[in-house]
């Protein structure tokens, strides 16, 4: 008898497991269940953390080192991939929330900074094309930060130093802060620029960067709508200082009638404290992460082939269903007529949702406060026993 078919294809689980090792961990335990099945492992990223190391084993390339400065300024050694005049980049890496002492997480203060310079060392190394992975951050600046260490790193002055403090200090910014901002985004022209986002919100509003994801960073609610507030002065002072460089969509509709209408809500620019915001101010373009590594990968021949597909996270919520990998994974999987498994550290979208993102099943590795913390202490037995059970019942 032949056995099942399947695709592994996770995401990382937070902080606890990489994809590669979530993918190890979920595919060896359904091996062990059972021999006779086919188990293929693609570990996914969505533009967060394990977007350089998922797309050089599926490009090739080189790994480039560089220091940079960590959102609390702490130097901070970091890789770009170098695919020919291409460099991928993981704003994780420079400006991730486990950079930063569980003390000293505070968004209004920690800066985006070092990924402008690593940005910077990526064209000083003779990149024409710049693909830049969102999500995992530790800061909420809407990308001020890397817009200075990416002008000091190109020589371009103008900027000031008021804009890599942090969100807090953005509501005191003036358009002679940003005097250098339109010769930035020349200075950029004719370098491609691909922002690679892991949700697809926007910048300001109930789900954008400061009310959606400051609290997870360390933020208060009072905390979280003053960056709100900041933010979005910010932004108006910002396309202000570019001026007609960034031109109103009037083919839009009244809602969007200004840049800053434009800009502010367009998918992802909320993505990572609002860098993808920032990097839009100098020309970036918004795509979405999860879709852009499942191409590069192959995914959708690699599901065309199994009988089911795997996939998971650390945890399964509404940010998932707004262009994580695992929705993404779902979402093809239902084109081919695959069935999809969700395997989280916890689950936290209903049935109705699950159907509607094309999930088959959703399984939580933990459902109660002492399973979340067993599983944070022992990430990968946790998964390997949840795994376990879910391969004794799908496979034949």
């Amino acid at each position: 008898m032949h056995g099942v078919r399947v695709l592994i294809a996770p995401d990382s689980f937070g902080s606890s497991l990489t994809a590669d090792e979530a993918a190890d961990v979920i595919a060896d335990a359904w091996r062990a269940v059972a021999p006779d099945d086919d188990v293929l492992v693609c570990p996914l990223s969505d533009g967060g953390p394990g977007f350089v190391a998922t797309l050089h084993r599926a490009l090739g390339g080189s790994l480039v080192p560089v220091a940079v400065s960590s959102p609390v300024g702490a130097p901070v050694p970091v890789v770009f991939l170098r695919v020919g005049t291409t460099a991928y980049v993981e704003s994780a890496q420079a400006v991730g929330l486990p950079l930063v002492p569980a003390a000293l997480r505070d968004p209004g203060r920690t800066t985006t900074r070092g990924l402008g310079e690593l940005l910077a060392a990526a064209l000083a190394g003779g990149a024409t094309r710049l693909v830049v992975g969102l999500g995992g951050s530790a800061t909420n600046d809407a990308g001020a930060g890397a817009l200075v260490g990416l002008a000091d790193g190109l020589g371009v002055g103008g900027l000031s130093p008021q804009l890599a403090r942090g969100g807090a200090a953005l509501a005191d910014v003036t358009t002679d802060d940003l005097a250098g901002l339109r010769s930035l985004r020349d200075r950029l022209r004719g370098i491609d620029v691909v922002v690679a986002t892991d949700v697809d919100v926007p910048l300001l509003g109930l789900q954008g960067a400061s009310a959606g994801f400051a609290p997870q960073k360390g933020a208060t609610p009072e905390q979280a709508q003053a960056l709100e507030r900041s933010l979005a002065d910010f932004a108006h002072v910002a396309t202000a200082a570019l001026g007609d460089a960034v031109r109103p969509d009037l083919m839009a509709g009244a809602r969007a009638a200004s840049a800053t209408t434009r800009l502010t809500t367009a998918p992802g620019a909320g993505a990572a404290g609002g860098l993808g915001f920032g990097l839009a101010l100098v020309g970036g373009r918004l795509v979405p992460g999860s879709a852009f590594v499942a191409d590069a990968v192959g995914l959708d021949a690699r599901i065309a082939d199994v009988d089911v597909v795997v996939t998971g996270e650390g945890r399964f919520d509404w940010q998932s269903l707004h262009g994580k990998a695992t929705s993404e994974v779902a979402a093809r999987a239902l084109a081919h007529g695959v069935p999809t498994i969700v395997l989280a550290g916890e689950v936290l979208v209903g049935r109705r949702e699950l159907s509607a993102a094309g999930v088959t099943a959703a399984y939580a590795v933990a459902e109660t406060p002492e399973g979340v913390r067993a599983a944070l202490e022992a990430p990968a037995s946790t998964l390997a026993a949840r795994a376990t059970r879910i391969a004794r019942t799908w496979s034949r």
